[in-house]
Parts: structure tokens; sequence; C-alpha cells
């Protein structure tokens, strides 16, 4: 089920942007939709990083058959040599037991972030080893929704925004960030629309 403001976001792209009005009309219908419980999906994230899709999704099916529930409790609960036999690198067993720790002692409080601001989410996040800034982005949009992120560093947000706005040339960082305020508040679905007119489409946190 899309998001309750993704109607309006669309209404409001399409007005004030002729490139969005003819990415909302082609992809009328879709839109985000939540990634699930919040451990999984940052555990998903950390286990995938720097692997091909396929491999990830190797690695992760072994890590959540270990374990039975992935669930902080349940990852601390396993000695660290056998999730590395899952096929984590050492660095990714010590990312993972550091994120199921936070979400345990209660660093990560799951249940005020509908009271935080996306930065305060985003430095929460990235007080955990192996969660970057480009992470808790990610996070943010596919996971809490939230409607007005945009994650200057996205190469594929780079990409498109170069082909629709910039005749194939890479806006620098600041111009990016400059370009990106016609669409506030409503980025994220801004860069949902630029992420779709990709070929190949990016993967989805």
């Amino acid at each position: 089920m899309l998001p309750a403001y993704w109607p309006a976001a669309a209404l409001f792209l399409s007005r004030c942007d002729p490139v969005m009005a003819a990415l909302v009309e082609r992809f009328a219908g879709v839109g985000l939709q939540s990634r699930g419980d919040a451990f999984v999906t940052l555990a998903r994230s950390i286990v995938g990083q720097q692997i091909s899709v396929k491999a990830a999704e190797a690695v992760w099916g072994r890590f959540a058959a270990r374990l039975g529930q992935v669930a902080p409790e349940a990852v601390l609960a396993v000695p660290e040599g056998e999730l590395a036999a899952c096929g984590l690198s050492r660095r990714k067993v010590e990312y993972v037991c550091d994120l199921a720790r936070h979400f345990a002692e209660g660093r990560i409080r799951v249940a005020h972030w509908a009271d935080l601001d996306d930065e305060a989410i985003i430095a929460e996040l990235t007080g955990v080893r192996g969660i970057g800034r480009w992470t808790a982005e990610m996070f943010l949009i596919f996971n809490l929704l939230r409607p007005d992120v945009f994650p200057l560093d996205d190469l594929g947000l780079q990409r498109a925004v170069s082909a629709h706005y910039f005749a194939g040339a890479k806006p620098p960082r600041r111009v990016l960030a400059e370009f990106g305020e016609r669409w506030r508040p409503w980025r994220s679905v801004a860069t949902w629309y630029l992420w779709r007119s990709l070929d190949p489409l990016p993967v989805e946190y």
C-alpha cells in the first residue's frame, strides 16, 4: 500500500516540474512500500554491502536459517565463528553484532522514531559500526517512508538527475543539493521516480 502522502506528493511534483509530470504519469499506481522490520532491514543492508545481489541473498539465507528468527537476541546468542560460517566476513560479523547490541541495549529507539526528525534518526543509526549516512538515508526512505530525504551521495540519483536535467553532465554535489530544493517537501518521492526512470533499475534497499 502506498504511503498516505503519495497522491499529494505526486500532484505537487507534476505541477512544478515537467520531467516529474512525465514520470508520475509513466509510473502511475506504484510507489514506495515499507520493507518491514527495522532490525531485519538494517541487518540485510550490512550483509549485502560490497557483494552482488545474488551472493547477498545466499549469505542472508544461511544467516537467517542459522538464527531461526532474525532478531538482536538471536544474533548475540550465536558464536561469532558460526556467523562467519554463514559467509559473513569478520568485519561484517562485527557490524551485525554491534547492530544487535545497539538494539538490545536500547541505544536504537525504534519506538521513539516517530518523534524524531530525519537527522536525529540518521545520527542514531550511524552510531552503529558499518552504517554510514547513505545506508541510513536508504532506511529512512524504504523502511520509515520519510517523505523528504534527498540522498546526495546516491549514484542512481546522480545519474538520473544528470540524464534528465543536465544533458548527461554530472552536477557537483552543491548544485545537486540546490537543484533538489524544487522538490521539497517531497524529495524522497522525486528520488523514487528518478530511480524508476533508470535502465537498469537500481536495486531497492
